[in-house]
């Protein structure tokens, strides 16, 4: 497996439980929400051991995800695993369509000018509605990820974007 296929990638956490049967409501970061229970199986830590949790069952409505965890069968279980944080392993995800891509595969590449000029590496990305932005790990730099007149090149596994931009 290559780096980019055998990381974790944390895709939410539990938030609290949902009934008496030991459902447990879901804070989802992925779009749309619902999706997270679409992994068959989760990677959870809690009191630093990891466990590997598998999905059951799941509803979404009411602005969160309720999702029955196999092996967790009441209310106090489920209690126990709230603040938990909730990852998959990075191959587990569909494949992108031509030019989209994961936030988890643009974390840590590098984004140079059209001129070659390091700009800084990307240390997260913020949603903002209208696009995301890539936020640079050097002086907390935003760079808008606008495909095609920003950024003008996405290359995983060069490890590389290349954005129209000045380096200030």
């Amino acid at each position: 497996m290559s780096a980019k296929t055998d990381k974790l990638v944390t895709l939410g956490r539990i938030s609290g439980v949902h009934g008496v049967k030991g459902w447990v409501k879901v804070h989802s970061y992925t779009e749309p929400r619902a999706n997270i229970a679409g992994f068959g199986v989760w990677t959870v830590s809690r009191r630093g051991v990891v466990h590997m949790l598998e999905v059951e069952d799941s509803h979404s409505g009411g602005g969160h995800v309720a999702v029955k965890l196999r092996g967790i069968d009441d209310r106090d279980e489920a209690r126990g695993w709230v603040g938990a944080e909730i990852a998959v392993e990075r191959a587990a995800f569909p494949e992108c369509a031509p030019g989209e891509y994961y936030w988890a595969d643009l974390e840590g590449l590098e984004v140079r000018t059209v001129d070659g000029v390091l700009l800084g590496r990307v240390d997260h990305l913020l949603a903002t509605g209208g696009n995301d932005v890539l936020v640079l790990d050097q002086a907390g730099r935003l760079i808008p990820f606008v495909p095609g007149s920003v950024i003008r090149s996405v290359d995983l596994d060069a490890g590389v974007i290349v954005a129209d931009w000045q380096d200030e």
